[in-house]
């Protein structure tokens, strides 16, 4: 089964955390090829080059050969790059699985936030593209723990 591992990848602890999650998605089985972008120096070695066209067919190839997208949502918003990956896995009704770990998520029943939202700058909650992430939802499903995502993973190639 061939996935495509979606996140942005240009910060350190972005790479760290796409390395390692990759790795534990690829402990689940042998019969699982993760494609992660930053591991594809033909487009990704900074120290070379790569115009925009290289960089959307080579993803763009990867995505429609994929059976699953794992697209992570973190951050101040969707990274641009996996906003568009999640439209064309969309569009080719290829599943995709979102991580959102934000803990700003947390006490969604806590009346002081929930009334907080009517004053002008209190939101106590992080908000995400609807049109994206109902993208997702309709063909696949969003976790909010690496745990919770690598059982989707199993439960999937178990399918």
């Amino acid at each position: 089964m061939h996935f495509y591992f979606a996140n942005g990848l240009f910060s350190q602890a972005d790479v760290n955390f796409n390395a390692q999650l990759a790795t534990k998605i690829r402990a689940i089985s042998p019969e699982i090829d993760v494609y992660l972008p930053q591991e594809n120096a033909a487009i990704n070695d900074k120290q070379a080059y790569a115009d925009s066209k290289m960089i959307a067919q080579a993803d763009t190839n990867e995505v429609l050969r994929s059976d699953l997208m794992i697209a992570i949502l973190d951050g101040p918003v969707i990274d641009a790059g996996v906003a568009s990956e999640i439209g064309v896995a969309y569009a080719k009704n290829i599943p995709i699985f979102g991580l959102y770990t934000d803990s700003r998520q947390q006490g969604f029943n806590n009346s002081k936030k929930l009334a907080a939202l009517a004053e002008i700058c209190e939101n106590q909650f992080h908000y995400l593209n609807l049109y994206t992430t109902g993208l997702i939802k309709l063909n696949g499903t969003i976790y909010n723990s690496e745990i919770d995502l690598l059982a989707g993973i199993q439960q999937f190639i178990s399918k």
